[in-house]
């Protein structure tokens, strides 16, 4: 059946809106999406497994449910890509680990199952790094995600292949995930939307810490509507997960209006004390001075962080034992070279430095309330350099300085996951390089709703400028294959290595 190319690249809100008027099939939407993968997968390896059948079963479910007037969920009919972190039943999910190679989970992660619920529709998992550690998605399984832009370019990670699906227009919604900035890396590096919310306000019934606050689960999108709409029906109470709570999805979808004109907006380049490129600054500042004209405030805020690097390193160690001390010790080959380093980092940590780092974790969250009292916004570059080739493993200099570590280089995300506070990523035009450029915006904690209103307040202010609107990759670039995205595999995947209908990674539950 002939279908229309460019179907895909409608919004996610406008795809749902010609489902519920019967003016677009879900079938055609779904048909629509899978050409796309098969078309443009090959050139940058953002798609995993696939359920290409279930998923066209479900989709011609979906248009009964239309044809015969029963009640649509906010997604309804929409294909879905899934993070390979996030358990999806009888669909292969590796977290991007040569030994969970066969995982077949029996039961969907409790976002995908809420996303479900809403009438998503699972059709393909988005690659990530091995066990979702960095922020370059490669792993031994499905092998790297080249940058929409540039494939020969990192694509972020860890919610990578998810941005850069999303960028090519693979599939109208996609999951993430953020522990140190791993939903907005990769949106900002391949010009997407990604956002981090608020603790608790999407259940993660996965966590193995279920009191930690600085991994949440999350929506990505190509405009800060698609993503709103994916949030209302991601949010919620689950009783497996204690840190959630009750939300009403109606407030975040429709989204509220913003007066561009009232807001006060803080800005800093490095937080005081992040590693950032002067191009970047340099990028940064246009933005600002952009937007100055546009909102009642724009000044300059100084968080005094204090020791925010080693703060984040103790807490993320400690979630790292947590979640792989066991394999670790029994089996430490399995686990690739960014998870070691975690785990082993751990070793010299002590009682005393973990209640350090909480102390300083909850005085870093005053001081950003603090600066919510004289802000409505707060405004800071999302990565400190333009992406580099995703042969490297990470930055290991930014402005001529070593980094300490392999995550060193995401500080100006993780800083603002120590405060917990909302931040996303918006898609700001591009950098001196010509790829994207992502402005991260940070809300006031539990404030997600403002946020997002603001965030598109701004989205619709930068679209009436072709310097500073999101940009789109060049899709004639895209249309040949690259193996070489596959070099670094050392097992091939499970079901093969060739794209679409081969990566098909369905089994019978």
């Amino acid at each position: 059946m002939a279908h229309d190319p460019h179907l895909p690249e409608q919004s996610a809100v406008e795809l749902r809106r010609l489902i519920g008027r019967r003016e677009l099939s879900p079938v055609e939407l779904m048909d629509a999406c899978i050409a796309r993968i098969e078309a443009f997968n090959p050139a940058i390896n953002a798609i995993a497994a696939t359920d290409f059948e279930r998923a066209r079963q479900s989709a011609r479910a979906a248009e009964a449910d239309v044809m015969r007037g029963a009640p649509l969920g906010l997604l309804h009919g929409l294909p879905l890509g899934v993070k390979d972190l996030q358990d999806t039943a009888g669909l292969l999910t590796t977290y991007g680990n040569a030994g969970q190679r066969g995982n077949v989970p029996a039961r969907d992660n409790s976002l995908v199952a809420r996303l479900r619920a809403s009438g998503a529709i699972v059709t393909a998992k988005t690659n990530v790094p091995d066990m979702g550690a960095g922020a370059n998605t490669r792993n031994p399984v499905w092998g790297a995600t080249g940058n929409p832009f540039d494939p020969a370019l990192n694509a972020g990670g860890s919610s990578g292949g998810s941005a850069a699906a999303l960028a090519v227009d693979m599939l109208p919604i996609a999951t993430g995930s953020d522990t140190g900035g791993s939903l907005r890396i990769p949106a900002a590096l391949c010009g997407v939307v990604g956002l981090r919310p608020s603790p608790g306000l999407v259940a993660n019934d996965a966590r193995p810490l279920g009191w930690s606050v600085i991994s949440v689960l999350g929506p990505m999108g190509r405009t800060v509507e698609d993503t709103a709409l994916q949030l209302a029906a991601s949010v919620g109470f689950d009783p497996n997960d204690p840190m959630s709570y009750p939300a009403n999805g109606a407030s975040f979808w429709p989204l509220a209006g913003t007066d561009l004109s009232t807001l006060r907006v803080g800005f800093t380049e490095d937080f005081g004390l992040c590693l950032v490129e002067p191009e970047v600054r340099r990028t940064f500042r246009d933005r600002v001075e952009a937007i100055r004209p546009w909102v009642a405030a724009c000044e300059p805020v100084n968080l005094q962080l204090g020791d925010a690097d080693r703060a984040f390193d103790t807490l993320r160690a400690e979630s790292f034992v947590a979640a792989f001390a066991d394999v670790y010790r029994t089996a430490p080959q399995t686990l690739g070279p960014n998870v070691r380093a975690n785990v082993e980092m751990a070793a010299a940590i002590t009682l005393a430095d973990r209640a350090w780092a909480h102390l300083e974790q909850t005085r870093i969250a005053r001081r950003f309330a603090q600066a919510f009292e004289r802000f409505d916004l707060i405004l800071a570059p999302t990565t400190p350099m333009t992406p580099f080739p995703w042969q490297q493993l990470f930055a290991e200099r930014i402005d001529d300085q070593p980094t300490r570590n392999y995550y060193h280089w995401l500080a100006l995300t993780y800083v603002v996951t120590l405060a917990t506070n909302p931040a996303l990523s918006l898609p700001c035009g591009r950098d001196e390089h010509g790829m994207p450029f992502g402005l991260q915006l940070i809300g006031r904690l539990r404030g997600d709703a403002a946020l997002l209103s603001a965030a598109r307040a701004l989205e619709q202010a930068f679209a009436a400028s072709p310097t500073w609107c999101r940009p789109r990759p060049d899709l004639d670039a895209l249309r040949t294959g690259r193996p070489e995205l596959k070099s670094i595999v050392t097992h091939p995947p499970l079901v093969g290595g060739d794209d679409g209908a081969a990566r098909e990674g369905r089994t019978a539950v």
